[in-house]
Formats: C-alpha cells, structure tokens, sequence
C-alpha cells in the first residue's frame, strides 16, 4: 500500500529536488503527484511501500534537520557580513517598487476604512 511521505506545497524547488533525490539514492521506489490546475489534488511524494515508511521519514528528517542548520548559518553569516536584507536596505535598492507598496497599502487602507469613516459623521452634526 503507498504512503504520503512528504507534501510539496510551499516547498522551495532545490529542497523538493534534494528530497528527490535522497530518496532515489537509497533506493526508495517513489511516484510523484501535482495538485493540477485548480490546486484540487495533492502535490507530494508518495512511497509505494508502506513496510519502508520509518526508513525514508528519518532520512528526510535527517535531511530537513542538516539543511535548517545550514540555512541558520548562511543567514548568521550573513547577518555577520552586514548583507541581511532589511526595510531601509530594500528600500534604497527598489526605491520605486516600495513606493509602490506603500500606495497600495494606503489605498487598501483608504478603501477599508472610508465606509466607517462615512458613518461617524451623521453622528457628529448633532
């Protein structure tokens, strides 16, 4: 019988590709599925059988815990360097792009409370 192993919704591309990949070097026979156009099925890796399912989840688990290592040292390195991205920093590289942001955010904003707005004022007139 197969067994979800491991769901790919909301996975970066290179982690899903080394999972893949892990999974095939130790011989695991998997098959893949994609949620399709509307998003309606299940996009995950699938394990056909269900006796290897304690074997491959602690090598994905070993996997998952090394790469959430790694990524907290780049970003600590990072951090280190001066090179983490921050709001000023974005701000001063995509100057125009954050303008942007900020008018849609205040338009939202606007849009949202402009109906509120409408109805304190009858009361105010006395």
């Amino acid at each position: 019988m197969t067994v979800l192993l491991f769901h790919l919704g909301n996975v970066p591309d290179d982690e899903a590709e080394d999972i893949r990949r892990l999974l095939a070097e130790h011989g695991f026979e998997t098959y893949e599925t994609h949620a399709g156009f509307w998003r309606l099925g299940v996009a995950a890796i699938w394990l056909r059988h269900a006796s290897q399912e304690a074997a491959a989840r602690e090598l994905i688990e070993r996997y998952q815990t090394e790469r959430r290592q790694r990524l907290r040292q780049e970003q600590a390195a990072r951090l280190a360097r001066g090179e983490q991205p921050t709001l000023w920093r974005r701000l001063l590289q995509h100057p125009v792009q954050m303008l942007l942001i900020a008018l849609a955010v205040a338009a939202v904003l606007a849009l949202t409370l402009l109906p509120f707005l409408g109805l304190i004022e009858p009361f105010n007139r006395g």
